[in-house]
């Protein structure tokens, strides 16, 4: 669909999809819940195919097991996480709105660290290496991330900074009331790109070329390219309207990407100088 701008051309206009997939009975499965889902089934898959690589320390039966781990993290994390640097005073004022987490509000810095929490746990009850399962959890983690950004075009949230229609063809208005009339960057999509498709590519051709035999070196890798993706993305996408720029220019997503790009960087510079 698009939208008359001026008698010389049409503006894109969001389809202004149905946040609810389907429903059964009582209940609504939307869209976003459905990425989560696939994400986290689509991730495992491809984990166990990865511990048929070598160095082969992980079996197909340990991400069976360690998938519960992963959805708690996910979940736990990414909740908390979004309570806790995007909106603590809200939050602290309505404590139980904590709990209500199908009307959104996820955040993936604080995912990741639950997952990572998550990756602590299980290794030590399972005693092997920490890296050695966050190395293969890392390079799967780009699928979740493409289908999560998907969710969030297909409900119209966290859209783009305002875009001049004329000069871009897939400019598009978005039907959240915070959006306004106005043609804007689907984001959206761009996020879906960076960190999932050209990430997923670049630690996929890693992991094909032994990158897993090396420890540390895929984790390492995936905090810097997802801090660099997201920071990108970033200079295209909406502040959040409660919170604006922390700083002159500077998002909350990209100043939650600073440290984990210097995290990434002293563990990708440990692997390359550790032996094999």
């Amino acid at each position: 669909m698009a939208e008359t701008l001026s008698p010389t051309f049409l503006v894109l206009q969001h389809p202004n999809f149905d946040q609810v997939a389907f429903s059964i009975w009582i209940f609504d499965v939307r869209w976003y819940a459905l990425a989560y889902i696939a994400g986290l089934l689509l991730a495992w898959l491809y984990c166990r195919w990865m511990t048929k690589l070598p160095p082969r320390r992980l079996k197909p039966i340990d991400f069976d097991d360690f998938l519960l781990w992963a959805t708690l993290g996910v979940v736990l994390g990414g909740r908390l996480g979004y309570v806790l640097f995007y909106k603590p005073g809200y939050y602290l004022q309505n404590p139980l709105e904590i709990l209500v987490i199908w009307q959104g509000g996820m955040s993936f810095h604080g995912g990741m660290l639950g997952v990572l929490a998550a990756i602590l746990l299980f290794t030590r009850s399972r005693g092997v290496s920490y890296f050695t399962l966050s190395d293969i959890v890392g390079a799967a983690t780009p699928i979740g991330l493409c289908l999560g950004r998907i969710a969030n075009f297909v409900n119209g949230e966290l859209y783009g900074r305002a875009a001049d229609a004329s000069t871009l063809p897939w400019a598009m208005i978005f039907p959240h009331p915070g959006a306004g009339p106005i043609a804007r960057h689907p984001s959206q999509i761009y996020e879906a790109l960076l960190e999932g498709v050209l990430l997923f590519i670049i630690l996929y051709i890693m992991v094909r070329r032994g990158a897993l035999q090396r420890t540390g070196l895929v984790s390492g890798v995936f905090m810097m390219g997802y801090a660099v993706t997201r920071s990108t993305a970033e200079l295209f996408r909406e502040p959040d309207d409660f919170l604006g720029f922390i700083v002159e220019g500077i998002t909350m997503g990209q100043l939650l990407s600073f440290p984990m790009f210097l995290v990434g960087l002293i563990v990708t510079v440990w692997a390359l100088r550790r032996r094999a």
